[in-house]
């Protein structure tokens, strides 16, 4: 079975720091480019983070100098370390793993988890 688990997602302060996790399995995630998106309430899911295969990473503006994504292909994992949170960067975020073939792609999502930066 194919799965994506999050998990570091939690309540902060602003100016303070969480590491998110993404643990995959049932897949070889060194095949795949892996991303942070994420989602507020009321507004659409965004990318965040992306890092590909030969882990050249790309930032939304707003996080730059503040969040990295990074990766463990030996433990089929990745992170996000997110510092100077701000409350505006209160979403559920979810990780994803994607695989381009000719003509098509496999996106593997996680459930998501929740962080909330309180002012």
């Amino acid at each position: 079975e194919v799965q994506l688990v999050e998990s570091g997602g939690g309540l902060v302060q602003a100016g303070g720091s969480l590491r998110l996790s993404c643990a995959a399995s049932g897949f070889t995630s060194d095949d795949h480019a892996i991303a942070w998106f994420r989602q507020a309430p009321g507004k659409e899911r965004e990318l965040v983070a992306r890092i590909t295969r030969d882990g050249t990473t790309d930032y939304l503006d707003t996080v730059k100098g503040r969040f990295t994504i990074s990766r463990d292909n030996a433990e089929n994992s990745a992170y996000l370390q997110m510092n100077g949170l701000k409350p505006e960067d209160t979403a559920v975020y979810y990780c994803n793993a994607e695989r381009v073939f000719p003509g098509r792609r496999v996106n593997y999502w996680g459930q998501g988890t929740l962080v909330t930066v309180s002012s």
